[in-house]
This record gives C-alpha cells, sequence and structure tokens, in this order.
C-alpha cells in the first residue's frame, strides 16, 4: 500500500480590512493577485506572494458579493453585486468597465467558459443567466429551479455544466444549448460547492448535508463515494494547481486538506491546532504558487496557508 504524503501547513499570514463576512474569493492559479469580496460590499486585491502586504480596494458596491471573477485575458474582475447584476470592473483603471442588470436576486456563482466566450451565472431565484464577454451582454436567462441556483462547474472538453441548488439537485447540462443531459439526485439537503477534478473524470459535490460525494463522468455521473467530511455545511471545495490535493472549508469553522487519489484526510486546519477562523470558513482558493491557500471568513479575516 502506498503511503500518502502528509504535508504539513502553517499559517503565513492573516489579512484583514474587512468590515463584515467575506463571502468570495477569485484569482487565477499563475497570477500571484487575488480578490476578495464579502457583505460589506469591498472589493479587495491582495498579493499571494506577498501576503504581509495590505490590500488594496478596487471596487465599493452598495450590497453584498457572494461571487467573484477574474479574467486575466480581459484584465477584469467580474462581480456578481446581489440584486444589482453583473460588473466587470477593468483592473488597470480600477474603473467599471461593464454593468448588466439581472433578475433581482441574489448571485451565488460564476463560471467562464473561454472556448465559448461565456459567462454562466447561478441566481437564487433559480435563474441561470449566460452572458457574452464580448459585451457583457445577457444571451439567455434560463429558470431551472424554483429555488436557489447556489453553484456552477464547467467541463470545458465535455461541454456540459454542472448546476447545484437548494432544491438538493445537480443538473448537469449541455453547455451550448443547455438541455438537461443529466439530473444527478443523492444530495439530502442543498449543493453549495462543485467542482470537476483536473482530470475531468469525477465531478465532487458537497453542501449543507455536510457530505462529500463523487460522481463518475464517464459513466453518466453515477455515483462513485460518499463520505462524511464535515460536521456542518461544506461550503466550498477547491482542487490545488496540480490537482494533488484538494481542501473543503465548512460551517463547522474548520478547513481539511485531502488527498485527491486516495481521499485520505492530511490535515486539519482549525482554531485550536493552526489558529485558524473563529466563525465559518467560506471559500477557498490556491493563487499560483502550488504550496499556497487562501481562506475567508464570517470572522472578517482571510488567512494564507503554506504547505510544505
Amino acid at each position: 500500500m502506498s503511503s500518502v504524503h502528509r504535508p504539513q501547513v502553517h499559517k503565513l499570514a492573516s489579512l484583514t480590512g474587512h468590515r463584515d463576512c467575506v463571502y468570495a474569493l477569485a484569482g487565477t492559479p499563475g497570477h500571484p493577485e487575488f480578490y476578495s469580496a464579502g457583505a460589506d460590499g469591498m472589493v479587495a486585491a491582495w498579493s499571494a506572494n506577498e501576503p504581509e502586504r495590505d490590500g488594496e480596494l478596487v471596487a465599493k458596491v452598495e450590497n453584498s458579493v457572494y461571487a467573484l471573477l477574474h479574467l486575466p485575458e480581459h484584465n477584469l474582475l467580474v462581480l456578481g453585486h446581489n440584486f444589482q447584476g453583473i460588473q466587470a470592473i477593468d483592473l488597470a483603471e480600477k474603473k467599471l468597465a461593464y454593468a448588466t442588470s439581472l433578475p433581482p436576486a441574489a448571485i451565488f456563482d460564476i463560471v467562464h467558459s473561454a472556448a465559448r466566450q461565456r459567462l454562466y451565472v447561478a441566481l437564487g431565484d433559480g435563474t441561470l443567466a449566460v452572458l457574452r464577454t464580448s459585451d457583457f451582454k445577457v444571451e439567455t436567462l434560463l429558470k431551472l429551479s424554483d429555488k436557489s441556483l447556489r453553484c456552477l462547474a464547467l467541463h470545458e472538453e465535455r461541454g456540459e455544466l454542472a448546476v447545484g441548488g437548494s432544491d438538493w439537485l445537480v443538473r448537469v447540462l449541455d453547455v451550448d444549448s443547455l438541455q438537461l443531459k443529466h439530473g444527478i439526485e443523492g444530495a439530502t439537503n442543498s449543493v453549495f460547492t462543485l467542482a470537476y477534478a483536473p482530470d475531468g473524470r469525477t465531478l465532487f459535490s458537497a453542501g449543507r448535508d455536510a457530505h462529500l460525494r463523487t460522481w463518475d463522468v464517464a459513466a453518466g455521473y453515477q455515483a462513485a463515494t460518499s463520505i462524511v467530511a464535515h460536521m456542518f455545511t461544506i461550503n466550498h471545495l477547491a482542487f490545488s494547481p496540480d490537482g494533488q490535493y484538494f481542501a473543503t472549508c465548512s460551517m463547522d469553522k474548520s478547513i481539511k486538506l485531502w488527498d485527491t487519489a486516495t481521499f485520505s484526510l492530511l490535515r486539519v486546519l482549525d482554531r485550536a491546532r493552526h489558529a485558524g477562523h473563529g466563525t465559518s470558513v467560506n471559500k477557498l482558493f490556491w493563487p499560483g504558487k502550488q504550496n499556497r491557500l487562501v481562506s475567508c471568513s464570517d470572522d472578517r479575516s482571510l488567512a494564507v496557508w503554506e504547505l510544505s
């Protein structure tokens, strides 16, 4: 049996400046900058290379922000401004480049298809919005559910978009026609996070029932594994850039680091052991440096972790 490498993890920095819960993180692996936003409407930029440096204010909006997306090829930061729609900030000029009205609802997730030059947006009223990245115009508004759409994951090669919601379902749509290809049942509560494994063969899902589930993509999304991964709601999961690890974060105030190949639990990052967050951990992001992980929390702070 091959032994699993258990990396050491230590906290490099605690990033403060937000005045309320921090809900969103974004960036692009390979780029040291990353971005945060939350209930205070402030959008800040930070550097993974210099975590001790103060954040820089990029934008201030009137409502909370749950979703952020970095588009490095356009040098834009896209924010889901709750009840106001999508706004794109020109990062060079630090000014608003585009503003697109959407149905007045919370915006929970945004993904980008580079191949199709489209943005897909999950809304709290059950609508999936599709926007063109050329001009940020709305192309389609598709009502999928009576409940919130909470999370999205894109499989570019297969042309599939997975949509998780508060109706406990995961819908896999054809990304072009938006026709339903697969309906995935199994969650016993809201689905808050979805991610395709870096090799594209597995879809991971998690949410309010604290279970981490995987689905075999090639086998028509048949159920593969299910483990109780946290004590309370799993808010987010994210893969390291090389795919070797993935991390989950939870309302139980902890972050857990897992081995992708074996599902072995490698580390628990919490307040007692690692001076972790004091309240719900909401989002995770792996910046360009393979061995760094960023988290954000209801405690108004971000943390930068280093794996060694």
